[in-house]
């Protein structure tokens, strides 16, 4: 077989689907004339009879079906790879919300940058239950709950402490550390929470103990203000403490608090072909 072409392949696919030349070469956006030719060029250059033209509905002989499946496989083989090069052309995108990405979380990336550096990883802040996965604006996620959404798979990467967040001006704010039913002893202030993102929950305390109320907020600067202008109350995981500072806002270790989870989630079918490599680093640096 000399000098046979892609174009040619994509003739005979075309024809083999299409079952006339007409709408074969609609199919191709190219004239009837350009297709025929084309077709006479692969059998003169293959050497054998591909296309029987005996009747009005063209077929394939015996050659050309065997011609066309190999055909199909170089041709998904090479879609497939022009698809992975143009992704691997782009970074890797981390999604993580404002709540997740902290001190734990830098070593993973260093590692990542240092092992697979033509790589790159570019990390994306959405403040959404999926960090972005979900929408398609992000490759991998550290998330602090498991999503609901099936095409989402999650595992445990690792447990921080949990704090309160005061205001610096609350009766609690010049301890070193507080239990839970401390932060609604006085039932005087609800607790912020923000739906989604947030670790918090009147869960957390047994009915008799539970805030006052909640007060939901979009984002960590409502959440911040609200809790220094004496609004709420917040808890939240250490990761955020470290993260977010307000000049108005104390954060306090709560001793008998629940650990919050940081998961590592991703696609059940990825997008991005650096993906299990990078699911492989993290949990290597976690392990470690």
């Amino acid at each position: 077989m000399d000098d046979v072409e892609l174009r040619h392949l994509r003739a005979l696919d075309a024809l083999a689907k299409a079952g006339t030349v007409t709408a074969a070469a609609a199919r191709l956006h190219m004239t009837q004339p350009a297709l025929s030719r084309t077709l006479a060029q692969m059998e003169t250059r293959v050497g054998v009879r591909l296309v029987d033209r005996s009747s009005r509905h063209l077929a394939l002989t015996q050659a050309g079906t065997t011609l066309l499946e190999h055909a199909r496989a170089i041709l998904a083989h090479l879609d497939a790879a022009l698809a992975e090069a143009r992704t691997i052309s782009r970074p890797l995108r981390l999604g993580y919300t404002c709540a997740v990405l902290g001190q734990q979380t830098v070593p993973l990336l260093r590692s990542w940058r240092r092992t697979h550096p033509h790589t790159p990883l570019e990390v994306v802040r959405r403040d959404n239950s999926t960090a972005g996965l979900a929408t398609g604006d992000t490759d991998v996620a550290v998330l602090r709950a498991v999503p609901a959404d099936p095409r989402i798979r999650t595992e445990a990467l690792y447990t921080e402490g949990q704090v309160a967040a005061l205001s610096d001006d609350h009766p609690l704010a010049g301890r070193d550390r507080v239990l839970l039913a401390e932060l609604t002893a006085g039932r005087d202030l609800p607790l912020a929470l923000w739906p989604g993102v947030g670790t918090a929950s009147p869960d957390l305390w047994p009915p008799e103990q539970c805030p006052v109320g909640t007060v939901e907020v979009g984002n960590v600067d409502e959440w911040l203000n609200l809790i220094a202008t004496g609004g709420a109350f917040g808890l939240g995981a250490e990761g955020t403490a470290e993260s977010h500072s307000h000049p108005g806002v104390r954060f306090l270790p709560v001793s008998d608090a629940p650990g919050a989870t940081v998961y590592l989630a991703h696609p059940a079918h990825p997008v991005h072909p650096r993906t299990e490599d990078f699911l492989t680093v993290v949990r290597e640096v976690v392990s470690g």
